[in-house]
């Protein structure tokens, strides 16, 4: 037999082990697509739009489904009924973190966002007291909010009402705030450091959300072995690492034990515990950098595009600021339960937009019989949260921008059990309480201050994402801002 005969056999045989375990796994896990050899489900799935295939193939298998990115089954949850069933009603069991080999590779399991286990609730507990204890959803963290707001508004003023893309300065300011919190101060808008973190920020975003990145996480083997977008991301999430590492020096060479200034002297007591290593720390640290600032950052930039293309929303925000706040003071968060309005119009951007659509990866962390299947310890949970925030029986039409889905017959704010753009469960976002005052202060003020002028006829924005993988990345734009 020669060696191409031999070659050939030998793949034939793997493709057709494959198959057999593939399809011997499928009588216990929910139903779904038969999968190819190898590839699995990938044919069936647009890397450029992710969440719409999902959608597409739960209106064949219903709300829990199973596909195969590769060779690796991962149940899909859609809807409200099963995302809320699995993530709150088993939240425990459902609150795994599943696989995302590029950040896997990076982070090497540290940090909150991607690690799991004991590990996972040590540091998701001591981080969400840390922030709270610094002031998270207080008045001295609006303080601070309300003091870089000012500052935005005078970066904003000197663009002199000419033509300008509001991309870097709106992420300016969200950062600042986290710098604040975590090394204890911030910095000025064109200082050389701070634009390079920003650009790498910016830029692993972007590879985070391509539709190159999707192929790779389904095929983790390739990340050794093939160029491309993702030895970017891993060399710009080094080059973090080594800014936060030099931050982390500087403290420790400046720490007082009864006088922590900040997240990172407060990890720093507790150091002698046995998760708290300095590793895990410079990942904490970006963590929080990252997410902290790309989440804020893209709602705001989404949320100016989408209030350009209704100017009439603009008009009735700016009325509700006149009425409650005025010109000659800065909004506070007492303002925002006498502006339902306002409140209304920042619901319906963070629901329209569907910044994550289909949630970061979970994993159940022991066997469970959910909704009459067998899903194994350790299987990968991807839980569509666009089935969701676009449910057309919770929001009348959920394809259009409409802040009266968040509005009752009388003007009122009304709240809906629908609305997770932070996800829900033990996995919600850290930070959602910083999150929601970051948009509440930044957008009033900002509309305190402006008006916004599209530099084309609204009706001809598009408001389509140009990346829609992890994040909905909004499409780049000008606009100007024209001082009241």
């Amino acid at each position: 037999m020669d060696l191409v005969a031999v070659l050939v056999l030998s793949l034939s045989c793997i493709l057709l082990l494959s198959l057999w375990r593939q399809r011997s796994g499928r009588g216990r896990l929910p139903p779904g697509p038969m999968p190819l050899p190898i590839l699995g489900n990938i044919l069936q799935i647009d890397a450029k739009n992710i969440s719409k295939s999902l959608t597409n193939l739960s209106k064949v298998y219903g709300p829990v489904f199973t596909v195969y990115l590769g060779m690796r089954p991962t149940v899909v949850l859609h809807g409200y009924e099963a995302v809320k069933e699995a993530l709150i009603d088993h939240g425990e069991v459902f609150s795994g973190r599943g696989s995302f080999p590029v950040s896997d590779r990076a982070s090497k399991g540290l940090g909150i966002i991607f690690t799991t286990g004991s590990r996972w609730k040590v540091m998701r507990r001591f981080s969400v007291m840390t922030l709270r204890n610094l002031g998270m959803g207080k008045r001295s963290i609006e303080d601070r909010v309300q003091e870089e707001a000012r500052c935005l508004v005078e970066e904003l003023r000197k663009t002199e009402s000419s033509p300008c893309d509001p991309t870097f300065l709106l992420g300016c300011a969200p950062c600042n705030v986290i710098c604040s919190i975590v090394f204890h101060n911030r910095f000025d808008y064109k200082d050389k450091d701070f634009l390079n973190l920003m650009r790498k920020l910016n830029e692993n975003v972007a590879i985070l959300s391509s539709p190159w990145i999707q192929v790779y996480n389904n095929f983790p083997a390739l990340i050794d072995y093939f160029p491309g977008s993702h030895k970017t991301f891993l060399k710009n999430y080094s080059d973090l690492n080594q800014h936060f590492l030099k931050k982390i020096k500087e403290h420790q060479e400046s720490l007082d034990m009864n006088n922590p200034r900040d997240f990172i002297d407060c990890f720093l007591i507790k150091m002698e515990e046995t998760e708290f290593t300095t590793e895990a720390l410079i990942n904490i640290v970006n963590d929080l950098y990252g997410a902290g600032t790309e989440t804020t950052t893209s709602t705001l930039r989404y949320g100016l595009l989408l209030l350009m293309k209704h100017p009439e929303v603009i008009a009735k925000v700016q009325k509700e600021i006149d009425h409650v706040i005025g010109r000659h003071r800065s909004p506070c968060m007492k303002d925002k339960s006498n502006m339902p309005y306002t409140e209304a119009v920042l619901h319906e951007i963070q629901r329209y937009i569907d910044l994550v659509p289909t949630n970061l990866p979970h994993a159940v962390t022991c066997d469970i019989k959910f909704r009459n299947y067998f899903i194994p310890k350790g299987t990968t949970i991807i839980t569509s949260l666009t089935s969701v925030l676009h449910d057309s029986k919770e929001f009348l039409n959920p394809k259009k921008f409409d802040p009266g889905h968040f509005l009752d017959e009388s003007g009122k704010f009304k709240k809906s059990d629908y609305f997770m753009p932070f996800s829900t469960g033990k996995r919600i976002c850290a930070g959602e309480g910083l999150a929601r005052m970051e948009l509440f202060l930044f957008l009033t003020t900002i509309l305190q201050n402006f008006h916004l002028k599209s530099v084309v006829d609204p009706k001809d924005l598009d408001t389509t994402p140009v990346a829609n993988g992890l994040v909905s990345v909004p499409p780049t734009y000008k606009l100007c801002f024209i001082p009241v």
